[in-house]
């Protein structure tokens, strides 16, 4: 579990590929002396496990699955990326619970300046806008952020200062791939209300629950 909340920016230091898999090695802007093997760190909001630790560097393997799923399959030695470590259960958890499990990817489709801050849209999938809310919580890249504004098929965020200096979302250009994590609450929430199938308008479930009241309280658009 992290919170979206980065610790530092990493460079890729190697990538070896076997078959469908491939082993991904990081050196963290961080001491590795606290870090552990089997130990949970997000890498571009990708929760990965940590196999090996060697002189300041981290190496994780990346499954085929994660592959097809994140944008990591385009990593490149030298590549920056966005490390997190997992939440203590005694930390403040100042972004949202982000588990690491990317939904999918999303394209920077426009990036502009607004006074010292940037505003940003990223195109999706509309399988996943049914998540995205406006002023609702999001992980791109792993950063958690508040969404500004959102449609069918994008959403909108603000990068304060802090967040461009801190992360690597102001080096991305317009067309670049983002991975997207979606607040983990509405698909809770969905498979709760939805498990006998999607609700119809005037149709509720045992609970007395309708599509019009999930509409209503903004869980669904």
């Amino acid at each position: 579990m992290f919170t979206g909340l980065i610790e530092g920016v990493g460079k890729v230091s190697g990538i070896r590929h076997s078959r469908n898999d491939m082993k991904l090695s990081i050196l963290p802007p961080f001491d590795t002396a606290d870090c552990r093997l089997g130990e949970s760190i997000s890498v571009n909001g990708v929760c990965l496990t940590v196999t090996e630790i060697r002189e300041g560097s981290l190496s994780m393997d990346v499954s085929g699955e994660t592959l097809s799923r994140s944008t990591l399959r385009l990593l490149r030695g030298g590549d920056a990326v966005n490390l997190e470590r997992a939440l203590r259960l005694t930390d403040r958890l100042g972004g949202h619970l982000v588990l690491g499990h990317v939904d999918g990817i999303g394209t920077i489709v426009r990036k502009n300046a607004s006074g010292r801050s940037w505003v940003i849209r990223i195109r999706v999938e509309e399988a996943l806008s049914r998540y995205i809310i406006e002023k609702g919580s999001i992980a791109v890249d792993g950063v958690s952020l508040t969404i500004n504004a959102c449609e069918n098929d994008s959403f909108e965020v603000n990068i304060i200062p802090q967040t461009g200096v801190a992360t690597t979302l102001l080096e991305k250009t317009v067309g670049a791939p983002v991975n997207i994590e979606t607040d983990l609450i509405g698909k809770y929430v969905e498979k709760l209300f939805f498990r006998k199938g999607p609700l119809t308008r005037g149709q509720k479930d045992a609970s007395g629950i309708n599509l019009e009241t999930l509409v209503k309280q903004g869980f669904v658009r």
